[in-house]
């Protein structure tokens, strides 16, 4: 069975405080070494000697019990200044004889939590850290009663094993990513594809199933290396066939080939026409926003016929669309407008003689205003670029201004299957019910998560709005991702619950999760930002 092979020490094993015990593995069979213990929290069944972790370094066997090594992360709201703000536990929990259980202590200069049960009611038990309810026969780890606003609450918590979830990225870019459908690589092996552009951004899916499990051992295990740094707001290394090589982090620029993208454009180039036209006016006589989707020209354009402004002549390249709107002037790439074109008259035929005339001012810019010339027709009606007059230069930078950073977005999508559903009932198609009625909240980490219409249960968060290192691996492969189903005590029973495994928060203070033999439990906590409801807050729960 799968042994982990690292030599250096446990992280936190030297400190006092001890790791959360689980449960006391015992051997699957006779012949298994007796100085191991089996871990059974994935189907992977580690056999793991003492002082070492198992293959996915979350488990450890620590004096002949299995222990897991991340502490699970509790969550405070406070309110300071008007808004709720999250403190971290101080690690000291009352014990029903009353003396306090010492942990560790956080920096001085942070507000922290004491354990004061009176202040129960503004904490959430999160599933960071709280394992899992494989071989799936058992309860969630963690099925925590509480009060909010005077209601009988349950909160189900526990960690879920993901081989159905994916990652769907958006890219604030113009910029040529690739072809759609085209597969996205990490070092070399293919993660994940190219899917439909929105506006504005290019989108990605990366990950799933397929690429866990489906091709080569070196595949999921790539694939699955990939999404747990992407969902812990790590920077990954991609590469797309036929298009560009990318490092994309939530919350950061992207950088396409080397460069880091800096604006999201305004809006394409019919838009940016009509959004500027007003300005444009009087200071231009033609004005051209290339943008490889649609190109907007000011004088054909209605924005420009409501003004009352002279043709130009301006012959353009591509398909028109509709008057001042030309489709597929240039390929998609690098260059101006998310097109391949480096010199922007190449998407000009022409000029109509009987129209244009030698003077005729002309504005060229992009949808961000990162490129932009200004150009004045000379007696043969040829385009000469000149210095751009300051007035124009100013609209230019407030298109530039208008466009919003350019950002990577990362959510975490995942199918939540009937194991992870036995955990919260017996029976679990009540849990599915429950929540497409609005009676279960569901949150990944504390954070909020959108529930998808349909069958089953599959969740949508924001890696961003989740703790830091909320997400972990399995070999087998697969993903590991916390997830917490909360609602009222009543409408739990109802359902079907583990009315049995419910605890008080002060009992899941003293003891840890239901099968921890007793050891204190061993929690830390992780910031989240202050726009994130408080999860037993929000309607429909106390609406």
């Amino acid at each position: 069975m799968t042994e982990h092979t690292k030599t250096d020490g446990l992280p936190g094993m030297d400190a006092p405080e001890l790791p959360q015990v689980l449960e006391r593995a015992r051997p699957r069979n006779e012949r298994m070494n007796v100085a191991k213990v089996e871990c059974n929290a994935c189907p992977v069944l580690c056999q793991i000697s003492e002082g070492r972790s198992g293959a996915c370094d979350r488990y450890a066997n620590q004096a002949g019990v299995l222990v897991r090594v991340d502490p699970v992360v509790l969550l405070r709201k406070t309110i300071e200044d008007g808004e709720a703000r999250l403190v971290p536990f101080s690690g000291r929990v009352v014990e029903a004889g009353g003396d306090a259980a010492e942990t560790s202590e956080p920096s001085a200069a942070q507000p922290t939590w004491n354990g004061d049960l009176l202040l129960t009611e503004e904490v959430f038990v999160t599933g960071v850290g709280s394992s899992t309810t494989y071989p799936d026969y058992k309860p969630a780890p963690f099925i925590v009663g509480s009060q909010a606003d005077g209601v009988d609450m349950v909160t189900v918590v526990t960690e879920g094993i993901f081989s159905y979830c994916s990652f769907k990225v958006k890219i604030d870019t113009d910029r040529f990513l690739g072809p759609e459908q085209a597969n996205v690589r990490c070092k070399g092996e293919v993660v994940g594809h190219v899917t439909t552009a929105e506006y504005g951004s290019q989108m990605l899916s990366l990950g799933g199933v397929h690429h866990l499990t489906g091709g080569s051992k070196k595949e999921g295990r790539i694939a699955n290396e990939m999404m747990q740094a992407l969902g812990n707001k790590q920077a990954v290394e991609l590469t797309i066939d036929g298009g560009s090589q990318l490092v994309i982090q939530a919350g950061k620029a992207p950088i396409v080939n080397g460069v880091a993208e800096q604006r999201m454009r305004v809006g394409c180039g019919s838009a940016a026409i009509g959004i500027f036209a007003r300005q444009f006016f009087g200071q231009a006589d033609e004005v051209v926003v290339v943008d490889d989707h649609i190109t907007g020209v000011l004088t054909e354009h209605q924005a420009g016929r409501c003004l009352d402004m002279k043709s130009s002549g301006i012959k353009m390249r591509g398909r028109k669309s509709t008057p001042g709107r030309y489709f597929q002037v240039a390929n998609p790439g690098t260059g101006w407008g998310g097109t391949d074109i480096a010199d922007p008259l190449s998407i000009i035929e022409g000029w109509d003689e009987a129209v244009a005339w030698p003077g005729l001012r002309l504005l060229m810019t992009s949808t961000t205003g990162e490129h932009a010339s200004w150009y004045v027709l000379d007696e043969s009606l040829v385009p000469v670029e000149a210095e751009m007059p300051e007035a124009v230069r100013r609209i230019v930078e407030r298109i530039g201004e208008n466009c919003e950073p350019s950002l990577t977005s990362v959510l975490f999508l995942g199918g939540a299957g009937g194991s992870l559903r036995a955990g919260v009932t017996e029976n679990p198609v009540l849990l599915t019910r429950s929540i497409k009625n609005a009676l279960v909240n569901v949150t990944c980490g504390g954070a909020p998560a959108y529930v998808w219409p349909g069958g089953g249960i599959t969740v949508m968060a924001d890696v961003l709005r989740m703790p830091d290192n909320s997400f972990g691996t399995v070999p087998t492969p697969a993903i590991v991702a916390p997830i917490e189903f909360s609602m009222r005590r009543s409408d739990y029973e109802l359902l079907g619950g583990h009315m049995s495994e419910v605890r008080s928060l002060r009992e899941v203070l003293e003891r840890g999760a239901w099968h921890n033999d007793g050891a204190p439990l061993s929690a830390s906590w992780l910031p989240l930002p202050s726009a994130n409801p408080w999860p037993l807050g929000r309607p429909p729960l106390l609406g």
